[in-house]
């Protein structure tokens, strides 16, 4: 199973995977490890495309979300409403909204990406501003 969580305190980050993968042998850095992480940064940072082939371990349903996320071009957004048109689930909007809740990949699949259709705030594990820079940083560089 792979996760990539974002917080800035790195023992929450700790627990937050403990909680996730009580299971889980969690291990310090390796070569591996640190070029998945570099990878992870240049998607952030849009050095990198985003069309990149991922294994996405989910339920059929939020595997279908995740892919049609992962449609919406960098630095633009789309509701939950509009996300369930496209999947051909105009009523699921709750549904696609849990299945963005279960995104464990950040980033990879771009959940912050996604908007209520009021405009208003959306309560994301990257949390608020993060999602706000990262659709920045997208629009600048798209």
């Amino acid at each position: 199973m792979v996760s990539i969580l974002i917080d800035d305190e790195p023992d929450e980050l700790v627990r937050t995977l403990q909680d996730r993968f009580p299971n889980a042998q969690l291990v310090g850095a390796d070569k591996e490890y640190e070029q998945l992480v570099a990878r992870v940064v240049a998607w952030s940072n849009r050095r990198e495309s985003m069309s990149t082939c991922l294994w996405m371990s989910a339920e059929p349903y939020s595997a279908k979300v995740w892919q049609a996320l992962r449609k919406i071009p960098a630095g633009r957004t789309a509701s939950y409403a509009d996300v369930a048109r496209r999947i051909g689930a105009p009523k699921a909007v709750r549904a696609v909204a849990g299945a963005c809740a279960a995104n464990h990949i950040a980033v990879a699949i771009p959940c912050h990406r996604v908007i209520r259709t009021d405009g208003g705030r959306v309560r994301l594990s990257l949390g608020f501003e993060r999602r706000h820079a990262l659709l920045e940083r997208e629009s600048a560089t798209a």
